[in-house]
């Protein structure tokens, strides 16, 4: 049941059209209101592919096969970032403090709300089919509905409203990018210890699963704060 639940929210991530905004003059600028601006992915894609490549996107014409093939490389290396990020972890009982949390928020912010949501729906649907990609090589649908399963599937959130974020021009200066990850931190936090909460209760809940993480995390943030902007930075000179 899970797996096909996972497998059905893959195929809506997939099917639901993308939408970019883009602005002729200045395309990695944010646009104001609810207008949407291509993310980092995107923006590197448009640097990369041939000079009439935006034109061909416009009228519809995109080139499928190239564009396609770069995005499933970059599902496949984000989906290996999130399993190796895993197993680098510190042994706290009952939730694992691992580099996971800082490669979900990344993922989603440099790669969108669909690409960003898909890379960690294959994720999920990886270590539910027996792959051990979870913390300390973990698998299977007991892991998924353990004591850590709402943290697993706090990082889909997650990885959603950072993309969504993104698209609103977040995460191209330090402060944008540390509001940005607060609030993704956050839906990690809820969806996790409220599951958590099933097995220990509320208060252990919050006492084991979120306030030991806070310094970390805290460190985390940091790190994404000043990478973000640098990463911009980065594909805008190789745009000139």
């Amino acid at each position: 049941m899970l797996r096909r639940m996972i497998t059905g929210l893959i195929v809506m991530l997939l099917s639901t059209p993308i939408e970019v905004s883009i602005n002729m003059h200045n395309p990695t600028s944010p646009s104001l209101g609810n207008a949407r601006v291509p993310v980092l992915t995107n923006t590197m894609l448009d640097g990369i592919m041939p000079s009439n490549y935006v034109l061909w996107r416009i009228a519809g014409i995109l080139p499928i096969s190239t564009h396609m093939t770069a995005k499933a490389l970059l599902v496949v290396v984000g989906s290996l970032l999130l399993a190796a990020s895993a197993q680098f972890k510190i042994p706290l009982y009952p939730v694992p403090v691992t580099g996971q949390t800082l490669v979900v928020l990344l993922i989603g912010m440099t790669y969108g709300p669909r690409l960003g949501g898909f890379t960690v729906a294959t994720y999920l649907l990886q270590g539910s089919l027996g792959l051990p990609v979870f913390a300390g090589a973990g698998f299977g649908i007991a892991t998924l509905l353990g004591p850590t399963g709402g943290y697993l599937f706090g990082f889909l959130a997650a990885s959603v409203v950072m993309g969504l974020l993104a698209e609103r021009g977040m995460g191209r200066h330090i402060i944008s990018t540390l509001i940005a990850m607060i609030i993704g931190n956050a839906v990690i936090y809820v969806m996790g210890a409220s599951w958590l909460a099933n097995f220990i209760g509320a208060e252990k809940a919050l006492a084991a699963g979120v306030l030991p993480f806070l310094y970390g995390d805290a460190l985390k943030l940091m790190v994404a704060a000043g990478l973000m902007p640098l990463a911009w930075r980065l594909v805008k000179g190789l745009q000139k």
